[in-house]
């Protein structure tokens, strides 16, 4: 079994057993057919995965690795908030007719802010300092901007990550407000694992742990049946994760990540989308 999997179960498991239900609350999300779309929730989740060990993707069911790392260059590399920067469909759903969702995401991430060293935006500022100071407590990105709230088409839900140094490796937390654990949970591990595999071979280090902390870790009610269905599966043991071996963060691609004996189970169940 791998350890995404073992993880993965376990959250779900705590979830639908001891979860917090919202069935008697207002609520903002909504199904297609304007059903409220009620969860059921557990609150303070942090999981650890320790890149050295293994590739944290999901054997359960599959898990679209170069969608995924595609999306994350889209906000961390182009610093787009535009769709048709993105090769998938996934927030066509909180495009305008221009395909924007407003001042989000990879917006953020592109704004320049003045320093003693001079002019950068939050990820080049990373890398700046990941190079000259390593030992540094304030490796961090925020895309969380309250002013910039009101022009957003959807609040960031994986908002902060604060990297850090331990010897020759890189680690980081990923701090999440809201995490859709069907639709999302593996989604945004594996991206965010690329994501620091990748700036660890910009920065000279050796990847480390991530970790991923979700304040409210939800289940729809309509997705607890297809939840059931997935954790019933026998896991698989982890793939191997194969990344092309570049020094700048900016000559990724997603065409630079491919999985040795990935096995996994086929979802053939339509995931209803609430929004």
């Amino acid at each position: 079994m791998s350890k995404a999997d073992e993880i993965f179960i376990k959250n779900c498991r705590e979830i639908i057993d001891h979860g917090f239900s919202d069935e008697h609350l207002e609520v903002r999300p909504r199904w297609e057919d304007g059903v409220p779309a009620h969860t059921i929730k557990r609150f303070g989740i942090v999981n650890r995965y320790d890149l050295a060990d293994e590739f944290p993707i999901l054997t359960l069911r599959r898990t679209y690795l170069k969608s995924a790392v595609d999306e994350i260059l889209w906000i961390w590399q182009q610093k787009s908030n535009n769709i048709h920067d993105l090769h998938s469909h996934i927030w066509d759903a909180w495009a305008d007719a221009d395909g924007s969702i407003g001042k989000a995401y990879g917006y953020q991430l592109g704004v320049k802010h003045q320093y003693p060293e001079g002019e950068f935006d939050q990820v080049d500022r990373v890398l700046y300092d990941l190079k000259h100071n390593p030992a540094s407590r304030r490796i961090m990105t925020n895309i969380y901007v309250h002013k910039d709230l009101k022009d957003m088409k959807l609040y960031p839900c994986a908002y902060s990550v604060t990297f850090n140094v331990t010897g020759n490796k890189l680690n980081a937390i990923l701090n999440q407000r809201s995490q859709d654990m069907l639709a999302a949970n593996n989604w945004n591990v594996v991206q965010y694992s690329a994501l620091l595999i990748m700036i660890a071979k910009a920065t000279g280090f050796e990847p480390g742990e991530l970790v991923h902390v979700i304040a409210d870790a939800h289940i729809y009610d309509r997705h607890i049946p297809i939840i059931e269905k997935i954790i019933a599966n026998e896991p698989y043991d982890a793939p191997k994760l194969n990344v092309a071996d570049k020094k700048n963060f900016y000559d990724f691609t997603r065409e630079d990540f491919t999985l040795t004996d990935y096995k996994y189970h086929e979802l053939t169940d339509k995931i209803p989308v609430a929004v």
